[in-house]
């Protein structure tokens, strides 16, 4: 699948020196997920439902 057009999303508070963030794109049907300080490394999908409960669950330990 290429990866290479999407429109990455970084979050609003995330600093501008780098720092620990992760960027989002659309896909239909899927959320693509990535390290913002490696954007050529691995990349992560999931359903919406499934990174919803995802980070329900991160929010709430």
């Amino acid at each position: 699948m290429d990866l290479s057009n999407l429109a990455w999303r970084k979050a609003s508070r995330s600093s501008e020196n780098g720092g620990n963030c992760i960027e989002l794109a659309a896909l239909p049907g899927m959320v693509a997920i990535r390290d913002s300080k490696d954007p050529n490394g691995p990349v992560l999908l999931a359903t919406p439902t499934t990174l919803r409960a995802a980070l329900r669950a991160a929010t709430s330990a």
